[in-house]
Parts: C-alpha cells; structure tokens; sequence
C-alpha cells in the first residue's frame, strides 16, 4: 500500500510540512504519539511524532527538519509522490485530561510537537500557556496555529530578532515569578533544553513531562536502540514512552546516547548517498 502526500509546505529553509493520506492512522492517532516511515523498499525506518491529524479526511501530518540522509530525501518528495510504509499510532499517547492550567515548552523543531499537545489541552478547556523558542526570527514556525490554541502564546530568539532575546527557561521562569501556578510543564525540543526546563521546574516542584526522541528502529520494543534509563530503570521509548517524568531521566545517558551514530550519518552525506534541497 503507498500513503500519497496530499499536502507539502516549507516553513523555513530547513523545515517542512508533509501531510499523508494514512486513514487508519488518523482514525486512531492522539497527541503524543509518532509513525515511522520509509520512503521505498530500500529506504531505513525513521520515526517521526504526530503533528497533527484530520480523521475526517483520513490524514496525518507530520513536520521534518533536514538533518540527515532520509530527511534530505524526503525534502525532494511533492505532492505526487508516496511513501512506501506509513507504520503508526505508536507509543503511549500523552495524558493530558484533567489538567487546568498548563505550560507547553517548545524548542525549535519541538514546536512542532508541541502544537497537538496544546491544541487537545485548549480544546479540554484548559488555560494553555506556550512558550517557545529559535535561533532567530527566520526560523519562527506554526505562529498563527499556536495563538488559536493557547491564551498566551511567548516566542523568544537566542539572538532577539523577534523582539525576545533569550531562552525559553528565562520566559519560564519569569512567568512562574510572576505568580502563575501551573498544574504541569510539558518541554518538548533538543535534549539541552528539555533538561534546562526539568532543572528549573525541579526547584519550583512542578511535575514536567518531556518527550524523548532516541534512535529507534523497529517501534515495537524488540531492537533495544530506543532505550532511556528513567528512575534507574531501562525504559523503551517507542513502547513505554515517549513520554517519560523528566525530573526522573538520566539526562547524561540520553545526551551519550544520542551522539552514538553522527559521524556515520555525516559519512553517508558525505559519500554523496543524501540528495540535497528542499522543494
């Protein structure tokens, strides 16, 4: 079976967005939870989280920043193409009934995954606060999506060209000063940031859930590549989580872990086995 791309759309020179026609897995889909995909026969297996769906029309969408091989490969597919294997929901979709007041962190491509998560809080009718953060104002994605689904949208820049120089745990921290009482902080982006959030909300005893994002291959648990040592515990991200207690992750083991396969990801582009562009 092939899974058309109905919908591709570029939201800044390293970022885009892929709608598929998956309808059985937009019938099941929730926040929180990823597919994996291969673009042909011959292509690896790469997971991606759920960005949005559409059960109506059958479609899932997912948002993809060129980092690798597969990514640069994916940014030369158009809307008349298809992907060999669209395998989802996978994981444990995020809890998210219940909570009234919220604070949803993204950073970067994070963002992406943070918008599901913010939209089904908005829609529980929760008070739903996101913050997030880039490098620079080029880089600002799903502006106008965020501000329909929070009711207090703050985009910080590393470098202030948005008009808010700083990092998304300075605009934390001065929302959690000026006395807002989150029921939860939900961190989604680069293990850096997610780890920076849990050592602040650490000290304020704010539960904070994040999203980790190992390497995985099969999605089922049984290769062993996606593993996270939470609470002393090995845990598997495509089963157990990919949501996990950040004040329990052993931070040092994920960021080790994720710098395992660079350099052979940077030695395949190098042996020109990545197309490269986007279109």
């Amino acid at each position: 079976m092939a899974y058309k791309i109905v919908n591709k759309k570029i939201l800044n020179p390293q970022i885009f967005l892929m709608e598929v026609e998956a309808p059985l897995v937009a019938r099941r889909a929730e926040p929180g939870q990823f597919i994996i995909l291969r673009i042909d026969e011959y292509g690896e297996r790469v997971p991606f989280t759920i960005a949005d769906f559409d059960r109506d029309k059958g479609t899932v969408t997912i948002i993809v920043q060129i980092v690798g091989k597969t990514t640069r490969d994916l940014a030369q597919l158009t809307e008349k193409d298809s992907l060999s294997d669209f395998a989802g929901p996978l994981g444990v979709p995020t809890s998210l009934e219940g909570k009234k007041k919220v604070a949803v962190i993204g950073g970067g491509l994070g963002t992406a995954i943070a918008y599901p998560q913010a939209k089904k809080l908005h829609n529980l009718g929760a008070d739903v606060t996101v913050i997030t953060g880039f490098r620079n104002k080029d880089l600002i994605i799903l502006e106008d999506d965020l501000k329909k689904v929070s009711n207090k949208l703050i985009i910080t820049t590393d470098d202030g060209s948005n008009g808010l120089q700083g990092f998304v745990t300075d605009r934390l921290k001065e929302e959690i000063e000026k006395g807002e009482k989150f029921d939860e902080v939900i961190a989604i982006g680069p293990l850096v940031m997610m780890r920076a959030v849990c050592n602040l909300t650490k000290e304020y005893n704010i539960p904070t859930t994040v999203s980790m994002n190992p390497v995985m291959i099969d999605g089922t648990g049984m290769c062993g590549g996606c593993r996270v040592i939470v609470d002393g515990e090995t845990k598997f991200a495509c089963v157990d989580g990919p949501d996990f207690d950040g004040h329990k992750i052993d931070w040092n083991s994920a960021l080790n872990r994720q710098q395992m396969f660079k350099k052979y990801e940077q030695q395949s582009c190098e042996d020109g086995h990545c197309r490269i562009g986007l279109h």
